[in-house]
């Protein structure tokens, strides 16, 4: 099949999709309510149209997890071709590039997220994306399809001047979803693993645990010391364990400043917890297997299984409800809790009026980190490119391509062989 022959069945079947999205009873009725929730539902006909295009490929439409694209399948009996092709939509990428450079029929770009270039062939003229060039950045949406990727959408095109607010905008994508960084890059996904085991030797060595509740006053210097000790060879592990503030009381609150919202998460969180308002312990745990995790009211959340009276716990209800139902917190940290306290099932299924075995409870609240392996956000940001060229560690990703490597390990406190005039240690040495 040629490349036209290509994309003109992608134009037919995503055609297909979205009349489908149109008429069927389920989708349009949760899509009315969308363009509702969104203010946009007195919009143009084109512009809800976009929208819907966006809706395809995002929404989740109950608790089954149905998507358009399940509907889809289930409604419609398609041969081979189209279910594969319907597939490639599924696993589709929505995330921010850079151009490198325009051809003919093609885009040349770098993803920021997963640090991986990609030729992309737009199902639209050329002629109709003016305006983007070398250097510019977009956020789009790409697919493969039989080895090659097309573009399937721009959402939004920013000039070389607003490459700082393109890079906020992928560290939040990876804060939102870390397995951006190596799903479709299996060289970034070794070097995560590869960190992770040197970092977890190091956290155990440094703390002489896996796990350390404190509060949230001491956490940021807690973490910005191990850090720090990770490549330092005369750091004191014993100073950095003097930091440690252990709760005198425990109990769950709401916390103002904890607001996952896509505009301001990156700000909060690089504020520190410090700077919160209210004192709350905080956990720093580190999964051999996921990497650094910092949990708020960790602490409260393990007295709350191991106490007697622990309906005494303030909050002691919302704050299970809160880590059991919060799509961030891994299966991993679950396992840990029923492992460790032998009345932890017993009290989740007091809490939901339920009879869920473990393994139910998994499947129900954790069934995306039981099919897919998803490193910590924070151990995914330390790797991250985007993440250390926004805080300003290291020069633009083509200067850092081409650095060679040293053939000796610069010191701390010596200038980075990247060229980028910092420090090793706030450069390519950072964690």
């Amino acid at each position: 099949m040629s490349v036209i022959e290509k994309v003109s069945s992608i134009s037919n079947e995503l055609s297909e999709i979205l009349e489908f999205a149109s008429v069927n009873e389920v989708i349009k009725a949760d899509f009315d309510n969308y363009l509702k929730t969104i203010g946009a539902y007195r919009e143009s006909e084109v512009k809800i149209r976009s929208i819907l295009v966006s809706y395809v490929f995002e929404r989740i439409l109950n608790e089954n997890k149905d998507t358009v694209f399940s509907l889809y399948l289930n409604d419609k009996k398609l041969d081979a071709h189209r279910k594969s092709l319907v597939k490639a939509f599924q696993e589709s990428m929505n995330t921010v590039f850079e151009v490198v450079s325009v051809k003919k029929n093609a885009f040349e770009l770098y993803n920021l997220v997963n640090e991986k270039n990609y030729t992309v062939i737009p199902l639209v003229k050329m002629s109709h994306l003016r305006g983007i060039y070398k250097g510019t950045f977009m956020l789009a949406r790409i697919f493969c399809f039989e080895n090659e990727y097309y573009l399937l959408e721009v959402g939004e095109v920013m000039s070389t001047l607003k490459k700082d607010e393109m890079l906020k905008l992928a560290v939040a994508k990876i804060i939102e979803e870390p397995e951006r960084v190596y799903a479709d890059n299996i060289d970034k996904y070794k070097e995560i693993e590869q960190e992770l085991k040197h970092f977890n030797k190091k956290f155990v060595e440094c703390f002489e645990t896996d796990e350390v509740v404190t509060m949230n006053t001491a956490a940021d210097n807690i973490i910005a010391s191990f850090n720090d000790y990770c490549f330092e060879e005369n750091a004191d592990a014993q100073s950095i364990r003097a930091m440690i503030e252990h709760p005198e009381t425990y109990g769950y609150s709401q916390i103002a400043e904890f607001n996952n919202s896509y505009s301001n998460y990156l700000e909060n969180s690089l504020a520190g917890f410090s700077s919160h308002s209210k004192r709350y312990d905080v956990g720093i745990i580190y999964d051999s297997e996921l990497g650094l995790y910092v949990v708020p009211f960790w602490g409260t959340l393990c007295n709350i299984f191991e106490s007697d009276d622990y309906k005494n716990i303030e909050g002691y209800i919302e704050c299970v409800k809160q880590f059991i139902e919060n799509d961030k917190m891994p299966a991993n940290l679950l396992l840990r809790l029923n492992n460790r306290y032998p009345e932890f099932l017993n009290r989740v299924n007091e809490i939901y009026n339920s009879e869920f075995t473990f393994d139910e409870l998994l499947n129900k609240f954790k069934a995306h980190f039981l099919n897919n392996k998803i490193f910590s956000p924070t151990s995914v940001l330390y790797s991250s490119k985007a993440f250390s060229d926004l805080m300003g560690y290291i020069p633009v990703f083509e200067k850092k391509k081409s650095a060679a490597k040293p053939a000796v390990k610069p010191g701390r406190n010596d200038l980075c062989p990247c060229g980028s005039g910092k420090k090793y240690k706030k450069c390519c040495g950072m964690v």
